[in-house]
C-alpha cells in the first residue's frame, strides 16, 4: 500500500507531541530490498484531532501543491503498467491485455481530472520537467514514505501483479477507521501518512474548507477562480468533466477514488466494472470477478494465461545499462538508439500533455499520435535480443532533446 508523507501542523504538535511520540514509528530511509518501520496506526480520537489541525491550517497554495503531487503520483504508475502491457505478445493474451489497458487510461483520466482540479484553482499543472517520471526501479513514488516496496519496469506476470500492482492499488478496507498513521524522520521531525485513497479525501477536505471561509467573508467569492477555457473535458473517456466549482471538483475526487478502490461498500465503480486493485486481482486468480449471493467471488469467465506469450524484456533498463554493454554486446548499439529514441518521444508526450492540460488543447492530438508510436517502438524494441537472451525494452528516462536530429 502506497503511503503519502506530510508533516504534522504545528498547532497539533504543541498539544499532542507526546502522545504522538508514543504512537510513532521510526522511518528510515531503507535499502531497496528491505521494508522501513511501518507507521503506528492512530485511533479514531487522535486521528480526527490531526484532521482538524490539518483543515485548521489549510492554505490554497498548500492545496494546489497537494493536486500537483496528486498528478505526479497519478502518473508515476503509468510508465510500469505500460512496461508490463507492452510486454504482451500481440494477439494472445488479450482478455488480461484488455484489463491492464484499462487501468493504464483510466490513470491517464485520474491524470487529467486532478490537472482541471488544478486548473480551477489558479494553478498550473507541471507535467515537463526533470524529476517528473520516476527513477525505476523506484522504491519510492511520488509524496510516499519507504515502504519496502520497490516498483520495477518487468516484463508482465501474476507475480508482478500480486506483489507490485495489487500494493499500490490496495483500497482502504471499508470497515476500518481510514488510515492515518504517525512516523518520525530520521531527522527528528514528526509526520503523517496516509493511503492515496485517504490523500484524496482529504484533498476533498481541505477544499471545503477553503471555500467555505471564503464564502464566509464573502457569499459571492469563491477559490474557483481559474480561466475556464484550460478545462478538458473530452480526450481522456466519458468521465472527464470541467471543474469550475465545490461540486464538480468533489465529483472529480470521487470518480479517482471509486475507479481505484472501488466505493465503501463494493469492489465496483460506478460504472459497475472492478476498481483497479480488483482487475487486477481476476488476472491473477484467472476469473472474472462477479455477484455471489449479497457478495462477489472470482468464479465467473476464465482469464487464461499463456508465459509464451510475453516478451524476455531487460528488467530496470536504462541508458546507462546500454551505455555499459557497448563493445560488450553486438546488439547494445541499436538497443541504446532504440532506448533514446523512445525516451525522446515519450517526453515529447508529457511536453504535448503539459501544454494541453495548461490550454492548449489542440496539443491533445499530438499527444494521441504519439502515444500510439510509443506502442510501436516498444515492439519493435523487443526484436532486440541481448547478448544474455532478453529483449531489449525501454527506460522511460527524462530525453528533452532529440539525440538524432535530422540534418
Amino acid at each position: 500500500m502506497i503511503r503519502l508523507q506530510l508533516k504534522v501542523p504545528q498547532r497539533f504538535l504543541d498539544s499532542q507531541t507526546g502522545l504522538l511520540k508514543a504512537n510513532a514509528s521510526v522511518v528510515e530511509a531503507s535499502p531497496l530490498d528491505a521494508a522501513a518501520p511501518a507507521p503506528a496506526k492512530l485511533d479514531a480520537t487522535a486521528a480526527n484531532a490531526l484532521v482538524e489541525a490539518i483543515l485548521d491550517e489549510v492554505t490554497l497554495e498548500e492545496v494546489k501543491a497537494d493536486v500537483q503531487q496528486a498528478i505526479m503520483l497519478e502518473h508515476s504508475t503509468i510508465p510500469p503498467y505500460l512496461f508490463a502491457l507492452y510486454s504482451l505478445k500481440a494477439g494472445q493474451n488479450t482478455e488480461i491485455s484488455a484489463l491492464v489497458k484499462s487501468v493504464v487510461m483510466e490513470e491517464m483520466l485520474h491524470m487529467a481530472l486532478a490537472s482541471n482540479i488544478l486548473n480551477a484553482i489558479g494553478g498550473e499543472p507541471v507535467i515537463n520537467k526533470p524529476g517528473f517520471i520516476p527513477q525505476y526501479p523506484a522504491d519510492k513514488l511520488p509524496g510516499g514514505v519507504h515502504s519496502g516496496l520497490v516498483v520495477p519496469l518487468a516484463k508482465f506476470s501474476k507475480e508482478l501483479l500480486e506483489q507490485v500492482f495489487m500494493v499500490i492499488e490496495t483500497p482502504e478496507d471499508p470497515l476500518q477507521f481510514p488510515h492515518i498513521e504517525t512516523h518520525i524522520d530520521t531527522n527528528g521531525e514528526l509526520g503523517y501518512s496516509m493511503t492515496i485513497g485517504t490523500f484524496y479525501k482529504l484533498l476533498n477536505q481541505k477544499l471545503e474548507r477553503l471555500e467555505t471561509q471564503v464564502k464566509n467573508q464573502d457569499p459571492t467569492a469563491t477559490i474557483f477562480t481559474g480561466d475556464t477555457s484550460k478545462q478538458l473535458a473530452g480526450g481522456f473517456g466519458g468521465d472527464l468533466i470541467a471543474v469550475t466549482d465545490l461540486a464538480s471538483a468533489s465529483q472529480a475526487i470521487n470518480t479517482i477514488i471509486e475507479q481505484g478502490e472501488g466505493t465503501s461498500t463494493t469492489p465496483m465503480d460506478d460504472h459497475d466494472e472492478p476498481a483497479h486493485y480488483y482487475r487486477y486481482e481476476e488476472i491473477v486468480k484467472g476469473n472474472k470477478l462477479i455477484a455471489s449471493g449479497d457478495s462477489y467471488a472470482y468464479a465467473g469467465d476464465p482469464i487464461p494465461f499463456d508465459e509464451t506469450g510475453v516478451y524476455n524484456l531487460m528488467e530496470n533498463p536504462s541508458v546507462q545499462k546500454y551505455t555499459d554493454l557497448l563493445g560488450k554486446d553486438p546488439a547494445a548499439s541499436r538497443a541504446l538508439n532504440a532506448c533514446n529514441t523512445f525516451n525522446y518521444t515519450y517526453t515529447s508526450l508529457l511536453n504535448s500533455l503539459h501544454l494541453t492540460f495548461n490550454g492548449d488543447k489542440g496539443q491533445l492530438r499530438t499527444a494521441i499520435g504519439v502515444m500510439e508510436s510509443l506502442k510501436q517502438l516498444m515492439i519493435d524494441m523487443a526484436d532486440i535480443t541481448l547478448a544474455d537472451g532478453t529483449a531489449a525494452a525501454p527506460s522511460f528516462e527524462y530525453l528533452p532533446v532529440n539525440p538524432y536530429p535530422t540534418k
